[in-house]
């Protein structure tokens, strides 16, 4: 300790030092002090570090100077010394001095590097084991992902594999139930000053602050799904995440509408598809098979990334054909899908894949466990090759009847459904679709619609899915059939699947709002019902909030680690308030790290 503390603004005061070399020898000593002097505004000083590491992530100035072996010397004096922590406004240095490492690794391999080798990855790895809070789990485990993302670096995140994939997985499963029960689930007044000061910059109401906790509870989980990620991408720890009851519930974890850039659990799905041994576990669980059908005939932002998973599960000979048998009768859904994304010709690869070794079904060689998966196929053989053959035979004067025959079809069809006689409607739908020649889109568009709307008064959700599925594929993802959308939202409605009615009904609403006939319309009762119905069931906390009320007697133990969240026991114990801070903003190129990988 010195005798005599320097200027309290020393930081500040160097930092508009005009000779640059004596401005980094100023920076160099100022970083080596930091840790070792009990300076009250510390805390302004990594406030500003922050900042600074936000708007110039790729400056190498405090990168050479030492600031990573300060952040990691900060971190270790926080969860070692609790006396110097809950001094003043120390509590909030860890969450900064994390955040630092985090914004300046994210994207430069050399920094990652200096990082490492400055020792950020034990101060990092305690925070990991709850040795705070969940608050600063979240920007530990945001710079353990980035440092684990770099070739280099990763080497030093792999010596502790067992124990962050263990952690990270804990953390992924339980941390929406922590951050209810510690902070969104509890009276205003019982919750961390310092976590309020942080979540809202100090001025937040009690809204805010528990909109920003939902934000910052789906960060935490999507960034321990990246953690993991990136383990899975070099096939190391398979055995661990291939757990089966985690892989059971990944497909249901998602960003939410507070987080919709990332893909979550359906991209670290993706990740393990990629390896023999993730193929084989993913295959061998039936829920998370019919997750990824689901998603695939959705308006999810992620339905590319469920239909590649399945593709890539067909392409193995050792998973295709258990493959097949659950999700046949989903993807013959979509083999009329010209584009989705960046990706082209989605339909088409499809059918090819799926009809690759047909032959040994159709002249039986082979025979599959779920007749309906051997229908699927079939029916998918007539549509790509049957039909294509027929069509091409056909002359104009004959496409010009078969459109006046089909027409006359759906007439009665309509007729039928408006006095009432749902089933003989339906049949003369499925009639019509079977005479209507296949580049007659906008006739079987209408065709497929009307016959879902049937399925949907006959109780059949899952016909009517397929038929608003097939009908969206033919009017394309630029210009999606508005009632096809509204009527598949209603039948996933119908299945109890609230996430992918919501999507559908978010898509429905956006098509109208777009399009020139009805942008003008106000957003019609029953889909803002809708919404409403499904944006409850899908909160984030929706789950966490049920398992509360039912355990609400009991002790949920959520972290078992050494490093159970000690935090709040401390600032009980002191009976501790801190005076109000500023918080950060969140990260603007969060979202870019899943995009690269």
């Amino acid at each position: 300790m010195h005798s005599e503390p320097p200027c309290s603004n020393c930081f500040f005061c160097t930092m508009n030092e005009p000779e640059p070399s004596v401005r980094r020898a100023k920076l160099s000593q100022c970083f080596k002090e930091m840790p070792l002097r009990d300076d009250q505004e510390h805390v302004l000083v990594l406030s500003g570090l922050w900042n600074i590491s936000m708007a110039q992530p790729d400056d190498p100035e405090f990168p050479a100077l030492g600031i990573f072996e300060c952040m990691a010397k900060l971190i270790h004096r926080g969860i070692t010394d609790q006396n110097w922590l809950l001094r003043g406004q120390n509590i909030y240095i860890p969450y900064y001095a994390a955040h630092v490492i985090g914004s300046y690794t994210m994207d430069n391999p050399q920094f990652a590097e200096k990082a490492v080798k400055s020792g950020v990855v034990l101060p990092l790895m305690e925070l990991l084991r709850g040795k705070m809070s969940w608050v600063e789990q979240r920007v530990a485990v945001r710079a353990l992902g980035h440092l684990a993302s770099h070739e280099k670096t990763f080497e030093a995140v792999v010596v502790h594999e067992v124990e962050i994939i263990s952690l990270a997985m804990e953390i992924v499963s339980n941390c929406l139930e922590v951050v209810y029960k510690e902070f969104v689930g509890i009276k205003a007044r019982k919750r961390p000053k310092y976590h309020c000061d942080l979540l809202t910059r100090g001025v937040g109401e009690l809204e805010l602050q528990s909109r920003k906790a939902e934000e910052w509870a789906s960060q935490l989980q999507c960034w321990s799904l990246y953690l993991l990620n990136c383990f899975a991408s070099k096939e190391r720890g398979l055995t661990l995440i291939c757990n089966t009851e985690f892989l059971n519930n990944l497909c249901g974890m998602w960003g939410g509408l507070v987080n919709l850039t990332s893909p979550a659990g359906i991209g670290l799905l993706r990740t393990l598809c990629s390896s023999k041994t993730g193929r084989k576990n993913v295959a061998n669980s039936r829920q998370v098979m019919e997750s990824l059908c689901n998603v695939s005939r959705s308006s999810d932002d992620w339905q590319n990334i469920a239909i590649d998973c399945l593709l890539l599960l067909l392409k193995d000979p050792e998973t295709r054909y258990g493959v097949i048998d659950i999700a046949a009768s989903s993807l013959v859904d979509l083999v009329e899908l010209r584009s989705l994304g960046e990706s082209k010709m989605v339909g088409e690869t499809i059918s090819q894949t799926l009809l690759q070794d047909y032959y040994k079904i159709k002249f039986g060689f082979l025979k599959l466990k779920n007749q309906e998966a051997e229908k699927a196929l079939e029916e998918l053989w007539e549509l790509r090759v049957e039909n294509i053959k027929r069509d091409k035979l056909m002359s104009e004067q004959d496409m010009k009847e078969r459109q006046a025959l089909v027409g006359k079809l759906k007439k009665q069809g309509n007729q039928k459904f408006w006095t009432g006689k749902i089933e003989k409607s339906c049949k003369i739908y499925s009639k019509a679709l079977e005479l209507c020649p296949l580049n007659f889109r906008k006739e079987r568009i209408v065709l497929y619609s009307n016959r879902a709307q049937c399925y949907l008064l006959l109780k059949n959700p899952a016909a009517a899915i397929s038929d608003t599925t097939r009908a969206l594929c033919l009017s394309g993802t630029v210009s999606p059939h508005s009632k096809s959308l509204w009527r598949r939202s209603q039948a996933y409605d119908m299945k109890g699947l609230a996430k992918e009615s919501l999507m559908d009904c978010l898509m429905f609403i956006n098509s109208r709002i777009k399009s020139e006939h009805t942008k003008r319309v106000r957003i019609p009762y029953y889909a803002a019902r809708m919404i409403n119905k499904q944006m409850s069931a899908t909160w984030l906390f929706a789950n966490a909030k049920s398992k509360l009320c039912i355990k609400k007697e009991k002790t949920v133990d959520e972290y078992e680690s050494k490093g159970e969240y000690q935090l709040q026991e401390m600032m009980d114990a002191k009976n501790m308030g801190f005076p109000d801070m500023p918080t950060i903003l969140e990260d603007p190129k969060a979202e870019k790290r899943w995009k690269k990988r």
